[in-house]
């Protein structure tokens, strides 16, 4: 078993500048609806934001040590998914190492489980989400993986794929459907922007969508008035 892979794939830096423009919804709903984590992973503090390169790491429940591993590894613009088993009475990740996270440029770090220290962590700015807070500590003693295929919050993450995060949860594009899904994107955010120019001079969304007809489908019976 190899438990390190160095070489992974990497979407541009512009790539990843446009998908920055966007709202991890914008792209879930692009995508098909496909892609969003589970929402017990959200931001430790409001408004934070990030995009980025997917650098995957599984640890052993209660143990650190690979997520320590893969930040040296990290480089600027890289995303740490780390699958940590899902327990929420370990904190893996605290300001140590988001001191030492931010310090290599890297875009955020998302956990399965919980992190610790998080005030300490929203004043430095590096944005982190996790499932929860825990004071408890953990050991340095288990291998695990980094740059595999790994799970978390319920989507599979490759080394590579483009992660985006912001308040309103997570969504992991597969690295290979970026650029259609990108494309997808702008037209969501273009044709959303159109209709809310509707919205403000008085229209309504009801009938801008035709979503009458739809109740007509469903037998929908109204009372005359």
């Amino acid at each position: 078993m190899i438990h390190i892979i160095h070489k992974i794939p990497h979407a541009t830096d512009a790539l990843l500048r446009a998908y920055a423009e966007q709202a991890a919804a914008t792209v879930h709903e692009a995508m098909g609806q496909r892609g969003a984590m589970t929402p017990d992973i959200k931001p430790i503090a409001k408004g934070m934001k990030f995009c980025g390169r997917a650098l995957t790491v599984r640890c052993h429940a209660g143990d650190n040590l690979m997520l320590i591993k893969a930040i040296s590894m990290a480089k600027p613009g890289d995303v740490i998914v780390a699958d940590m088993g899902r327990i929420l009475n370990a904190g893996p990740f605290g300001e140590v190492l988001a001191t030492e996270c931010v310090a290599r440029g890297m875009a955020g770090l998302v956990v399965s489980g919980a992190v610790r220290d998080g005030q300490a962590i929203a004043e430095l700015g590096f944005p982190v989400f996790a499932a929860g807070l825990s004071v408890c500590g953990t050991s340095k003693a288990t291998l695990g993986t980094i740059n595999n295929p790994i799970t978390c919050g319920q989507e599979i993450v490759r080394p590579g794929d483009i992660i985006l995060g912001d308040d309103d949860g997570v969504v992991v594009v597969p690295l290979e459907e970026a650029e259609k899904i990108l494309e997808a994107a702008r037209k969501r955010t273009a044709k959303e922007a159109a209709v809310m120019e509707q919205l403000r001079a008085g229209a309504s969304l009801f009938d801008l969508y035709g979503y009458q007809k739809t109740m007509d489908a469903l037998g929908c019976i109204e009372e005359s008035i």
